[in-house]
């Protein structure tokens, strides 16, 4: 309730001040120390608000300054201001008795102005009292006891008050904490603001407490604030750990053996039992019980004393009493619950008869029919199990020495009659899973006896053998596009071990292993979870985790590369043109020879699957362009003419190299204008900005026109008479209907009409020029001019990268012959 009153009181001071500070509008601010004596300069009203400057002209020798009496406030007691403006402090100020609840501490007074008795203004004034460092954080106490239980468990915490410092400031009373201890010490210092502004601190138990080991712990915890020097605060923290029973009595020894006549008087103690228990009080008190394990033919004979833990005889051995007598005793603590632990007692009963030695092997594990059993990986040295040699006869003939050959196990000498077996060479059950041993007992008699006794060992496995691989990474192909559970391969991976420990559990691992498209079986076959695509992935790595089922488990890991062979799955698609249609408008000069643009294309498969050729599906029936099949370079098949201005739309085509062969296609328009007017005398064409053609280069390739006017007339005699021999064949094939999987095989054929003068020049018929919807693809090199100039695509269509001015090797068709006879006639004109 307290707690609730001191929170609301704080929060109403903060809304309070938060609504002071806002709504009260001030003329001047000043700052001043806390802890200023009387008397401390803090400002100067006048020169601040320049009164002096602003009544220069009636003069201010009249100008007086007043502090106002608020009967309200208490701020009228702590400043003074003298007459001519200047403000000082009027006692000693303390910022932690005037702000308690304030995280900044402020004042405001009110200044009266006068002229004379003339009241001119008031100046209010904003007085922020900065707060030092004079206050310490301090623990509610010095000295603070608590206690844990010793089975606490880790997390157990305890609460501690926390620190105060009474500063104002919000770096001088920050308040920050740790703790010192020892390093071993098991505690760690929690702290969590608390929404009241202060912490809720506790000590925390980091691990298991152990009061037998260390019962006290001496703790500091240490608040420092966030001021300039720190200054801290120390509560000193002692811990006492109270007592659990988690210990059990503990016998001196696991087994006693001891030797008495049958004459023993029952007054006397045979042996005297020990265990101790390091637990403190009732936890820590041991009583003797004997065990009811002990056959009740064995307990008649002998008597226990509960707290003393001595053995005596409580019924007279006679000639038919066992030689040897085995009992099992308990030590019990009080605790609640108790703990117990136990031991074997064995008596050997003396008698004056010889008989031979009788031997007593009593294994750490379960023996059964003759055979032990062993675990592989047991320490060299470990103790095996314990020899008991009896023999009860008395002088020499009870003198035994017993014997052990074996290059595994050794038999050591503890006392009279009593040997140990311990482990003298590793045991592999891979290597040797089972061996015989025997142990030989001979008396000192005359004669000697002797006794021997046969022993096989099983040695057990244990899971001490890792999986392995039979290599480091297994690398698989497999196709794309193939079924989910799709067999990828299969991971080989071997263990010795016997049972679950040879039982071997495979799973994958990546860091993203949702991005694995695999799985893997128990027995190590690799599938495919989906489909694979390698346009999307290629080739997966990662790791294949194996591990056997033994307890503890071993595991190992080896490298998986899955490489995903292609498929021919993607069509190849255009970049450039970039739509469908696509509209290109070209200006060339007649006769040039100037590439027009280069095709673009792409396939997402790889290798012959993305191999790609271009060709002309259609519009190309004057046979004016060509497309190389490997570069995508589009160009002029012949130098073009006059009449060969205007549109053509041309139906492209790309195909890959895969099986099946896949293809896209896409139209480009092309609008061919002349660059020059041919009815103008030397005409100048506008090839590019500033740039003209000559006029003697002009004349120059009208004289060449001339010269080749004579061999034209004779190639077109020829031509005319080849073509109309092979005319009929030609319809024929127009009315086909040719597919588009088919042109390439047909235009693979010799074509009709190439002149013998000018070898090589393909030729259409004026039948099959005017049907434009006629598909053709140039889809062989040899259809290409004879004559293609090398392409600067940083000039292209500027007049410096023409060919020089030689004799070509021209190679034309009928029509392209007439179109230049006409050229000629019309150049000749012009001229």
């Amino acid at each position: 309730m307290e707690v609730g009153c001191v929170w609301n009181t704080y929060l109403l001071a903060n809304v309070l001040n938060l609504l002071l500070h806002s709504c009260v509008c001030v003329d001047l601010s000043y700052h001043v120390e806390e802890e200023s004596s009387p008397f401390t300069f803090v400002g100067d009203i006048a020169a601040d608000t320049q009164m002096e400057e602003t009544d220069s002209l009636v003069g201010n020798n009249f100008i007086t300054y007043n502090q106002m009496q608020q009967q309200w406030t208490e701020n009228s007691h702590l400043f003074n201001v003298t007459q001519d403006g200047k403000l000082y402090t009027a006692q000693t100020l303390d910022a932690e008795k005037l702000c308690t609840y304030e995280s900044d501490c402020v004042r405001f007074i009110k200044v009266a102005v006068r002229r004379r008795k003339t009241f001119l203004k008031v100046i209010k004034i904003k007085v922020i009292i900065e707060d030092i460092n004079d206050h310490s954080p301090e623990f509610p106490q010095t000295q603070l006891n608590i206690t844990y239980d010793e089975d606490d468990g880790e997390g157990a915490e305890r609460l501690i008050p926390d620190a105060i410092d009474k500063d104002v400031g919000m770096e001088n009373s920050e308040v920050t904490y740790k703790l010192k201890k020892q390093f071993s010490d098991p505690f760690i210092l929690s702290v969590r603001k608390t929404i009241t502004g202060g912490a809720k601190i506790g000590i925390v138990l980091g691990d298991k407490l152990d009061r037998e080991i260390q019962d006290s712990y001496n703790l500091e915890v240490i608040a420092n604030d966030g001021g300039q020097p720190s200054k801290e605060g120390i509560l000193h923290v002692h811990i006492k750990i109270i007592d659990v029973n988690d210990n059990s009595p503990v016998f001196s020894k696991h087994i006693y053996n001891i030797s008495i006549k049958n004459t023993h008087p029952n007054n006397n103690p045979i042996l005297t039992l020990s265990a101790k228990d390091p637990d403190s009080g009732n936890n820590g008190k041991v009583s003797y019980f004997m065990s009811s394990k002990t056959p009740e033919r064995t307990r008649q004979y002998f008597r226990l004393n509960q707290q003393t833990g001595e053995l005596f005889v409580e019924k007279p051995l006679t000639s038919q009493t066992k030689n040897i007598l085995k009992m099992y005793v308990e030590a019990k603590d009080g605790g609640n619950p108790s703990l117990n632990s136990f031991a074997i007692v064995r008596v050997n009963i003396l008698n004056e008869k010889n008989h031979p030695p009788k031997i007593g092997i009593d294994f750490a594990s379960e023996m059964k029919k003759g055979t032990a059993a062993i675990y592989e990986g047991t320490k060299v040295g470990s103790y095996l199990a314990y020899v008991n040699v009896v023999d009860n006869d008395v002088g020499a003939n009870g003198e035994v020495s017993c014997k052990l050959e074996h290059d595994k196990v050794v038999l050591s000498h503890l006392g009279s009659k009593e040997y140990k077996i311990t482990l003298k060479k590793p045991l592999d059950r891979e290597k040797l899973d089972h061996f015989n041993m025997r142990i030989v007992c001979e008396d000192n008699g005359s004669p000697a006896l002797k006794t021997e006794r046969k022993i096989s060992i099983q040695v057990m496995d244990v899971n001490d053998v890792q999986p392995q691989f039979t290599k480091d990474t297994f690398h698989f192909l497999t196709y794309e596009n193939g079924k989910a559970n799709f067999p990828i391969g299969f991971i080989n991976a071997t263990d010795p071990d016997l049972a679950s420990a040879g039982q071997l559990t495979f799973s994958l691992l990546s860091k993203d292993r949702n991005n694995i498209p695999f799985q893997v079986s128990d027995y190590g076959f690799i599938t495919s979870n989906i489909p694979l695509d390698r346009e999307e992935e290629d080739m997966y790595k990662f790791e294949v985790f194996v591990k056997d089922n033994g307890k503890p488990s071993l595991n190992n890991t080896a490298n998986v590369v899955v490489e995903v062979l292609d498929r021919n799955d993607n069509n190849p698609y255009f970049i450039y043109p970039t739509t469908d249609p696509f509209h290109i408008n070209v200006h060339y000069h007649p006769q040039s020879t100037n590439a027009i643009t280069v095709i673009r294309a792409s396939d997402r498969d790889s290798h012959l699957n993305a191999f790609l050729k271009y060709g002309i599906l259609d519009g190309n029936n004057k046979r004016l362009f060509t497309l190389n099949s490997l570069t995508g370079q589009m160009s002029f098949s012949r130098a073009p003419h006059l009449n060969d201005a205007g549109s053509y739309e041309l139906v492209l085509v790309v195909k890959d190299s895969g099986s099946p062969v896949l293809s896209a296609t896409t139209t480009v328009s092309l609008s061919l204008r002349v660059t020059n007017k041919t009815s103008a005398p030397m005409p100048t064409v506008h090839l590019e900005k500033n740039r003209t053609l000559d006029v003697p280069l002009l004349i120059i390739l009208v004289v060449a026109a001339v010269i080749v006017a004579v061999v034209i007339v004779v190639s077109i005699t020829l031509c005319i008479v080849k073509c109309s021999s092979g005319q009929s064949r030609s319809a024929k094939s127009t009315r086909k209907g040719v597919n588009r999987s088919a042109i390439c095989n047909r235009i693979d054929q010799p074509l009709p009409c190439q002149s013998s003068s000018i070898p090589g020049t393909p030729v259409r018929y004026s039948s099959e020029m005017n049907n434009r919807n006629m598909p053709f693809v140039e889809c062989k090199e040899d259809f290409y001019p004879q004559y293609e100039s090398q392409i600067d695509w940083s000039n292209v269509g500027t007049l410096e990268k023409s060919p020089p001015n030689t004799i070509l090797t021209v190679t034309l068709s009928c029509q392209q012959l007439q179109i230049m006879d006409q050229a000629i006639k019309i150049n000749l004109m012009s001229t």
